[in-house]
């Protein structure tokens, strides 16, 4: 569940079974229905589509819609999206549908769903509520963005080290010349669809889908990335709303500077936070008190670029692959463990664990090859969404003023909008205001010491929509829902069930 993808310094973030019968699903239709009054005739035949559910991943039923390529157009072409049921549990017809997407952006609801139910949503969701997960245009198995033809071009363009100092004439030349040759083959290889993989055409596809499951109301349950779609989708379709809950929320008003200041510091806290606990530990590699650790850290990463480690595979070890190893871990306090292990392992010239973290944080399997097209989905996804600053003396100014705001993880987490400055489709012009008039009560929900999603990001988007509610987990890790804190879990299901909304924030 990854939110903001850094090209070329290093991520920030991500990122995350009943009887065969019980998947029949009241839900289904099984003949055409009219488009709403409000759905122009133009896109009424989408609308108006009747999906065919066939058994999958044992004991669920998946199946595949169609859409408009654009939204503005759509008798120009038409794209597949791809979706995932697990029927609801008990007796009589559900509730409705919950459509949950699991962040990214580029994240698989379909792998989501089909892989973890349980971690995704109760099981007391589970009984009354069809769940369904979706893959997002430009994602995985619906119509999807590609940019590679082998896997060692992803290797190259992920993990070799790009000459010159960070910052340098050199540095930035040789990045901007990489990323526009990656975005070059994502067009080559994508086609019309790179163009329109953005956030809003992805909510207008939400209404679709709402409409071809049979529900007249969105029921939603979005994390990190999703709270940005779902929060859309209030936009455009306030009138369509039904409960929507906003795990680990953007902030829709940020631009790409502001979320990588935002995430940099919400990392610093939660470096913080794990070497405290790690100084009690008796194999933690670090001693002496928090701030001496954290100097460790960064003196560490410039290790790194001036010397990296060669990994048995071939590949080196840079500060910015060793980042991306770093912040997987500190999406979860329970994955804590992993970071110890890392530091020491490095601290004595082993590469081996810091690249299996960076691999599994860029969806790269043991073999060397990638599980799914996440990580160039959400670099597609983001540069439509955000524009790119061009002005290289203005990236300068922002690299030195990350490197005061988070001392240890800015350097890594600057001159992000090399990533999308050559990108071969152009962003919107400007990012639509967020309100979400006229929508039905929305919970937006909020941890305290979320890496990721920084808790103020939910303060905000909670002030921001007029039917918004603030749920606070004062904790740590990325997202809250079903992550054992009773308080959460049950504000949230009562929510889905019974409608009903906190009279103030529980304050959990």
């Amino acid at each position: 569940m990854m939110v903001r993808r850094r090209i070329v310094a290093v991520a920030s973030a991500l990122l995350v079974s009943l009887s065969l019968s019980a998947c029949a699903g009241p839900a289904a239709r099984t003949e055409s229905t009219p488009a709403p009054s409000d759905v122009s005739a133009d896109v009424a035949p989408f609308y108006e589509q009747v999906l065919t559910w066939t058994s999958c991943e044992k004991e669920m039923q998946c199946a595949t819609a169609t859409a408009p390529l654009d939204w503005s157009d759509p008798a120009r072409d038409s794209i597949d999206l791809a979706l995932i049921r697990h029927a609801a549990t008990a007796a009589g017809a559900p509730i409705g549908s919950v459509l949950v997407n699991p962040g990214g952006p580029g994240g698989s609801g379909y792998d989501f769903i089909a892989d973890s139910l349980d971690y995704a949503v109760s099981a007391d969701l589970q009984k009354r509520f069809d769940i369904v997960g979706f893959d997002p245009r430009g994602v995985n198995r619906s119509s999807a963005v590609s940019c590679h033809d082998d896997p060692a071009e992803l290797d190259s363009f992920l993990y070799d080290i790009t000459p010159g100092e960070v910052g340098s004439d050199e540095w930035i030349a040789a990045a901007q010349a990489a990323n526009t040759a990656f975005g070059q083959r994502c067009l080559t290889q994508t086609g019309d669809l790179l163009g329109f993989v953005d956030t809003v055409s992805a909510a207008r596809d939400l209404d679709l889908l709402r409409a071809v499951l049979g529900d007249t109301k969105l029921n939603y349950l979005g994390f990190s990335y999703g709270t940005l779609l779902g929060a859309t989708y209030a936009e455009l379709y306030p009138q369509n709303t039904g409960r929507l809950v906003l795990d680990g929320a953007l902030d829709p008003t940020s631009t790409s500077f502001d979320v990588s200041v935002t995430q940099a510091k919400g990392f610093e806290s939660a470096m913080r936070a794990f070497l405290a606990d790690c100084a009690s530990a008796s194999e933690c590699p670090f001693s002496g008190s928090t701030d001496d650790s954290m100097l460790k850290v960064r003196a560490l990463l410039d290790r790194l670029d001036a010397s990296p480690i060669r990994n048995t595979d071939g590949r080196e070890l840079g500060s910015n692959a060793m980042t991306s190893a770093i912040v997987l871990p500190l999406y979860s306090k329970d994955n804590w463990p992993y970071l110890q292990q890392l530091f020491g392992a490095v601290m004595k010239g082993d590469a081996k664990l810091a690249f299996t973290l960076a691999d599994s944080y860029n969806g790269r399997d043991v073999d060397g090859t990638y599980i799914d097209n996440s990580l160039e989905a959400r670099l597609a996804i983001n540069c439509l969404d955000y524009a790119s600053q061009a002005d290289v003396s203005v990236m300068r100014e922002e690299a030195t003023e990350l490197a005061v705001a988070a001392p240890v993880l800015g350097k890594q987490l600057s001159y992000g909008d090399l990533g999308c400055l050559g990108w071969p489709v152009a962003a919107a012009s400007q990012r639509p205001v967020i309100d979400g008039a006229g929508a039905a009560d929305i919970l937006v929900v909020g941890t305290t010491n979320d890496p990721a999603t920084p808790y103020s990001w939910a303060q905000a988007l909670a002030r921001q929509l007029e039917s918004g509610h603030l749920v606070t987990y004062a904790g740590e890790g990325h997202t809250a829902y079903n992550k054992s804190n009773d308080c959460v879990d049950s504000t949230v299901d009562d929510y889905f069930i019974t409608g009903t909304v906190p009279a103030s924030d529980p304050m959990c």
